[in-house]
């Protein structure tokens, strides 16, 4: 799986106006699941994310996680992380996981997340989603598992 964390002050989504998901201070986090990941692939990279120490502490340096800041996460679900942007100019998304199984991989990972600890809300997986957020840094990590 693969996802891009945003240290965020707050984010939210929303779905024909209607506000579905928000967090922060926290992490908003774009998850994509991809061909050959399993189960075991989104509770290892939900774990990573819950102890990931990318907040400041007293002293300015990032020695602090979002479960050590009592911060809170918004979970979107992401395929076009999986663009294979190697040949023409429109991105290819094979590598991606079917959406049926992407589904499962999406809502077993913000599950997992919830389960380290972190206060997790969700947008809506296949949906034409608006996300805002106010990036705190900015702090943007790429992470897979």
């Amino acid at each position: 799986m693969r996802a891009l964390l945003q240290r965020v002050t707050g984010a939210e989504v929303r779905v024909d106006g209607e506000l579905l998901g928000q967090c922060g201070p926290g992490l908003m986090i774009l998850v994509c699941a991809m061909q050959g990941d399993t189960d075991e692939n989104a509770l290892k990279l939900a774990a990573r994310i819950a102890k990931l120490r990318i907040f400041e502490d007293e002293a300015g340096k990032m020695n602090r996680s979002v479960r050590d800041i009592g911060g809170s996460a918004l979970v979107i679900s992401q395929f076009t992380l999986a663009a294979d942007t190697t040949r023409g100019n429109r991105p290819g998304f094979s590598a991606a996981a079917r959406p049926e199984e992407g589904r499962v991989l999406y809502e077993g990972f913000a599950a997992a997340l919830a389960a380290e600890g972190i206060p997790t809300e969700t947008g809506r997986f296949g949906a034409d989603m608006k996300v805002s957020l106010t990036n705190d840094g900015p702090v943007t990590i790429w992470i897979e598992a």
